[in-house]
C-alpha cells in the first residue's frame, strides 16, 4: 500500500471572507433559517447585537482545507470532528481554517489533525481536532 501522503507537523490553510451571500446560501442549503443569522432586527436583541454566521459555516472551511489543501491528489474522508466554538463570526470577517497533522496510523491510513479557525485578528473562533482517512486515488 502507498505511503500516507502527509507527515506529522505538516500544515495547510484555507481562507475565506464571510459574505451576506454565504450566510443566506448556507441557510438555504441546510434549512437553518434561525433569525440570528438572517434578521438584523432580531439579532440586535441578542447578546451578539448583530447577525452572526452559522457556526457550521466555519466547520465547512475546515472541511475545505482537509479536502483540498492538506493532501492534494488524495481522498480525505472524515471519520470524526470535534469543535469548540469560541467567538462569533460576522459578515466581513476573514476566516482562516488551519490544519496541522498531529498523529498518523500508517497501516490504517488514519490521520489526526488539529483544526482551528482564526479571524482576521488572529483570534480563534473555532478550535478542534479531526480524524480522517487518507486514501490515494487509484
Amino acid at each position: 500500500m502507498p505511503e500516507v501522503p502527509v507527515k506529522i507537523g505538516q500544515k495547510a490553510t484555507f481562507t475565506k471572507t464571510v459574505t451576506e451571500e454565504d450566510i443566506v446560501a448556507f441557510a438555504r442549503v441546510t434549512g437553518d433559517s434561525q433569525p440570528l443569522h438572517l434578521d438584523d432586527a432580531f439579532a440586535a436583541k441578542t447578546r451578539f447585537k448583530k447577525r452572526i454566521a452559522h457556526g457550521m459555516l466555519s466547520a465547512g472551511y475546515i472541511s475545505a482545507v482537509l479536502g483540498t489543501k492538506l493532501a492534494p491528489g488524495s481522498v480525505a474522508v472524515y471519520l470524526s470532528q470535534q469543535m469548540r466554538f469560541r467567538l462569533p463570526v460576522h459578515i466581513g470577517d476573514t476566516i482562516t481554517a488551519e490544519a496541522e497533522v498531529t498523529a498518523i496510523d500508517p497501516e490504517k491510513r488514519i490521520v489526526t489533525i488539529r483544526t482551528d479557525c482564526l479571524n482576521q485578528n488572529g483570534e480563534a473562533v473555532v478550535k478542534g481536532e479531526a480524524t480522517v482517512l487518507l486514501d490515494p486515488v487509484e
